[in-house]
């Protein structure tokens, strides 16, 4: 065996995928009793109807460069886009919309606030027709170098530096930059909360930037059937290379005598050998796993890894779909539930500290597109909101804060809760007891503030590789972090495929 890669979730697999590709014989072990990570369907609920437990909606997959190469779609994925990707109600029946198309977007802002749908355009016009340089810069190993010298011989300097300075900045700032009108603003913030950074803090605007921009580019879109039909073609597609997956396979050890990797131990007392190991990991498990083989100052720095949120998940099989008041809600595949621009903001402040009265909510609701996720005329949503991963009893606290979930979306819906069949509620340690690198609840693979959105999982020239020869860092906590892309397992392999340690593995 050439190597082993810990964990199938999609930078799991991309490693694999990359290793196999390049003629290697690698092994996947998955401690789950199924391959996908955080890529899955089940019926949570009821016969029938089809949930995504964790991720749910993938522009940046369907952007990435490293899904982009492979032949998905020849083991099955299809790809489903609602008619809008996301939507903001508003008080009074009111919305503003995310389309693909910029023309409706605009004229959805336009509707709010006289000019800003012309302002949104004059702004986003030039991403987009940069997008190719951008994605490289957005969907790249560390360093990513191409993507940047590409945005500058493409767009020029300004360009280079305008997205440079997007990193630092908060997403207040740049709605302020670009609107006048209030709601304008909200509907950016929705964007920016699908990481952590709160949207007047700084790190918060290139999650607004990147997603809204992904949004005009590729859509929202989500795998027809269920998220696990992705996880489902990257499998085949390994399979096809001759990659080999062994599920309800917990690693509990890397074994390197003298700091160079000679496999894995299992918790049965299996010992697996290989040359290289690929982990898709989070830092702490990193550390737990390599143990004494890892330098000090290296552990030290893993252990001062910050996490993200806790992440309290509600599905919902229903019996219709949800009743917005806003008619162009229910186009949409994602809905940012929070209300005008000061409710939200003050929503999410309060969710740094304690669990708000009326919490900001991501609802998703994909069976409006896609029929395959509920019987004739039924239909599935879910819903997520954010709180402490500290400080909070989530056991005991958890019933409560759903229902202010279902009476939030209420507010905007009502009727909302007669169309509930069922429900099905993972709390943050449910979500990390099904998957051990949703630490604590923490969807996103770590922290997105300053300075770990780029330094991720620790400042270095590639932070893949590690001070054990062969042991490499493959998962969300590596450059550029969560959403499903693969970047990070593809980065790994990469790196473990330099010249250098290929001549090793072969000798």
């Amino acid at each position: 065996m050439d190597a082993i890669v810990i964990g199938s979730g999609p930078n799991g697999l991309a490693a694999a995928i990359r290793l196999a590709e390049a003629g290697r014989s690698v092994l996947v072990l998955e401690a789950a009793e199924r391959a996908g990570g955080a890529v899955q369907t089940e019926e949570l609920t009821l016969p029938g109807f089809l949930h995504d437990p964790f991720s749910a909606v993938y522009p940046a997959a369907v952007a990435s460069p490293v899904f982009a190469r492979m032949p998905l779609a020849e083991h099955g994925l299809r790809w489903v886009h609602p008619d809008a990707c996301s939507a903001h109600p508003l008080p009074g029946g009111r919305a503003a919309v995310l389309y693909r198309d910029l023309s409706r977007t605009a004229a959805s802002l336009d509707a709010l606030s006289p000019g800003d749908g012309e302002r949104w355009t004059a702004f986003v016009t030039p991403w987009l027709e940069a997008f190719p340089a951008v994605r490289d810069t957005m969907l790249a190993p560390f360093p990513p170098i191409a993507g940047p010298l590409r945005l500058l011989r493409s767009a020029g300097p300004s360009a280079l530096l305008g997205f440079s300075a997007l990193v630092p900045r908060s997403a207040q700032a740049l709605a302020r930059r670009i609107f006048t009108g209030s709601a304008s603003c909200a509907w950016l913030y929705g964007a920016a909360t699908h990481a952590d950074p709160p949207p007047n803090r700084p790190g918060s605007a290139i999650a607004a930037f990147q997603l809204s921009l992904l949004g005009h580019a590729v859509g929202w879109p989500s795998p027809a059937g269920g998220a696990g039909r992705l996880t489902d073609a990257l499998t085949g597609y390994l399979s096809a290379l001759g990659g080999t997956i062994r599920t309800g396979a917990r690693v509990i050890g890397i074994e390197a005598p003298g700091r160079r990797v000679a496999g894995v131990r299992l918790g049965d007392g299996e010992r697996v050998t290989a040359p290289m190991v690929i982990a898709d990991v989070m830092p702490h498990a990193l550390d737990a796993m390599a143990g004494d083989a890892l330098p000090g100052a290296y552990r030290a720095l893993l252990r001062r890894y910050v996490y993200g949120p806790a992440t309290l998940k509600v599905d919902w099989a229903l019996d219709g779909p949800i009743p917005w008041s806003a008619p162009e809600v229910a186009h949409a595949g994602t809905v940012h539930v929070g209300g005008d621009e000061a409710t939200l903001l003050q929503s999410i402040e309060q969710a740094q500290h304690g669990l708000p009265e009326r919490p900001y909510l991501l609802v998703g609701q994909q069976s409006l597109a896609d029929p395959l996720r509920a019987p004739v005329g039924k239909h599935t949503a879910w819903a997520y909101t954010h709180g402490p991963r500290e400080g909070i009893d989530w056991v005991a606290q958890s019933a409560r804060h759903v229902e202010r979930m279902e009476e939030q979306v209420e507010r905007f819906a009502p009727g909302f809760r007669d169309r509930i069949l069922a429900r099905h509620v993972l709390k943050p340690p449910d979500l990390e007891a099904r998957n051990a690198n949703l630490v604590g609840g923490d969807v996103g693979g770590g922290s997105y503030r300053l300075p770990q959105s780029v330094f991720r999982p620790l400042p270095r020239l590639s932070p893949y590789t590690t001070p054990v020869q062969g042991l490499f860092l493959g998962s969300a906590a590596a450059f550029p972090g969560g959403s499903v892309h693969g970047v990070p397992g593809d980065g790994a392999a990469r790196a473990a495929l330099r010249p250098k340690l290929t001549g090793m593995m072969h000798r």
